[in-house]
């Protein structure tokens, strides 16, 4: 009886396996090849998530397709391969698989040059994500404190002072709640989203809550990211726009009734 495997494979696409040579084989199952090519895939799948390259997880990847094998042929047995819910499953499998072929192949052949870049950074560098923030904050456990710390941070106390003695981030209280500068990308959405909708000298006029707790955050400055420190997301979404205008021209020129 095949060993027992981790449900983590059972996770890795089924619909991509083609038939290979008899001598690029994993297993034999009842006189059916299972080929290499289906081992290679579920190992990359694997890996990808971190796991290590070892002869324990080839084993274990072997045995998962053994598994899967005799489930599918006794599937078929069953007459489950001509269930039409089934076969309609099996169709979307597929057409997924192709789809995702396709889009890698799209975006290889799309690939944007310096000047495509060049023109996207002339339009995304006035927008706030295309800034990066010096600022400062205070986290606090609850809403009521941090509503409490606003107020007295208008009447005029210290901001360094206050995250000094309030602030339970242990990483910038004792720099006086000091974030140095960083685009807002690099924070929880929450804090990001109120972090680019201050401007210079600000400070939140109500508490924003994260996962952490309760925050108090007040901008020192702002300034633009440089063409070089946003070019590889300039890459990304240019690449992402040609490959969606392919898609476009693609449905333009199709047949639909």
């Amino acid at each position: 009886m095949p060993k027992k495997t981790s449900p983590i494979l059972l996770l890795a696409v089924t619909a991509a396996f083609a038939t290979t040579p008899a001598f690029a084989q994993v297993a034999k199952v009842n006189g059916v090849s299972i080929p290499q090519s289906r081992s290679d895939i579920l190992l990359k799948e694997v890996t990808s998530q971190g796991r290590p390259d070892s002869p324990e997880l080839r084993t274990m990847i072997k045995q998962e397709l053994v598994s899967r094998e005799v489930m599918s042929q006794e599937a078929v047995k069953m007459g489950l391969n001509k269930n039409p819910e089934v076969s309609a499953q099996l169709d979307i499998a597929r057409q997924s698989v192709l789809v995702g072929a396709f889009l890698n192949e799209a975006a290889k052949r799309n690939v944007p040059g310096e000047d495509a870049l060049k023109k996207a950074y002339e339009r995304f560098k006035d927008s706030p994500a295309a800034n990066e923030y010096w600022a400062r904050h205070i986290l606090v456990t609850s809403e009521a404190e941090a509503k409490e710390i606003i107020t007295r941070l208008k009447a005029g106390a210290d901001f360094a002072k206050i995250a000094a003695e309030k602030s339970i981030d242990e990483g910038t209280k004792a720099q006086g709640g000091d974030l140095n500068w960083s685009p807002p990308a690099r924070y929880v959405r929450p804090f990001a989203e109120a972090l680019a909708s201050l401007k210079k000298g600000d400070m939140t006029e109500a508490p924003v809550q994260t996962n952490f707790g309760w925050h108090v955050i007040r901008v020192e400055d702002v300034r633009p990211l440089s063409y070089e420190a946003i070019k590889p997301q300039l890459q990304q979404v240019v690449q992402r726009e040609n490959v969606q205008k392919v898609i476009e021209d693609l449905r333009a020129k199709a047949k639909v009734e």
